[in-house]
């Protein structure tokens, strides 16, 4: 079997089976373990699996369950421009900051002042919006797109945030629970938005109510690692309660 078709058999068992360990593949193809390890590695860095503790994993599934942008820009909206309006409010100027994909993110981007800052993301659209801004300095990770949420995913996008240092970083997600912690819809956007919260001073979670109480698929961080959450006046006050026992700042707009 030649290497290429190592490859696409490898892809093709993965997405079947949604995960598969390193010792079935070694005997499927034949091969030993250390070079099923080293075409996980190669498959990973194009985007077209995700390691995991002994084998590896489909982001088929994983990708194709995530919002695509331009109906996220329109759920919640009136609530999310609150909240982004919030936001603007913690950026002092020559701050370092990160914004993510979110579409609150966005609106952060297209209000905040021009004023002298430096601006890490992975979103494309964050990084438009920037763009015309003449004394804030942009930083895109690069990365995969993942064309659903507009954003720069996968190895090549974490390891470009290694070299960061960031004042505060400001992110959404799809859940926030209060014993599961922050969560995401596909591990790729788990591992950007961990990566992220690991390399920030602050850590600032804009969510609108509706995303309390949900446990998405792939666990991001607990809440032990969030200093403040920004969120809209539906909120459970018993929720608000409870963060706030937990040493989390709440605000709601």
């Amino acid at each position: 079997m030649l290497v290429a078709e190592r490859y696409e058999k490898i892809v093709q068992l993965v997405n079947e089976r949604g995960s598969i360990r390193v010792s079935e593949l070694s005997e499927l193809c034949h091969v030993t373990e250390e070079t099923i390890r080293r075409d996980l590695d190669r498959l990973e860095a194009g985007g077209r699996l995700r390691r995991s503790h002994g084998g590896a994993v489909s982001v088929k599934d994983q990708q194709q369950s995530e919002i695509p942008y331009f109906e996220r820009e329109i759920i919640h909206a009136e609530e999310k421009k609150r909240i982004a309006e919030e936001a603007i409010s913690r950026i002092q100027p020559h701050d370092r900051i990160l914004l993510d994909a979110s579409s609150t993110a966005w609106y952060m981007a297209s209000i905040v002042p021009d004023i002298p800052l430096t601006v890490l993301t992975n979103s494309i659209k964050v990084a438009i919006e920037l763009s015309n801004k003449d004394k804030i300095e942009v930083i895109s990770t690069g990365g995969l797109m993942a064309q659903r949420s507009l954003s720069y995913v996968g190895p090549l996008a974490e390891r470009s945030l290694d070299a960061y240092h960031v004042n505060k970083v400001f992110l959404s997600c799809k859940g926030v629970h209060l014993e599961r912690g922050i969560s995401e819809s596909n591990e790729l956007q788990a591992r950007i938005k961990e990566k992220m919260i690991g390399i920030a001073d602050q850590v600032i979670i804009l969510a609108d109510a509706s995303k309390f109480g949900v446990n998405a698929f792939t666990h991001v961080a607990d809440l032990s690692s969030v200093n403040e959450i920004i969120t809209d006046a539906r909120i459970p006050q018993e929720t608000v309660t409870i963060l706030k026992e937990r040493h989390i700042e709440v605000t709601t707009v």
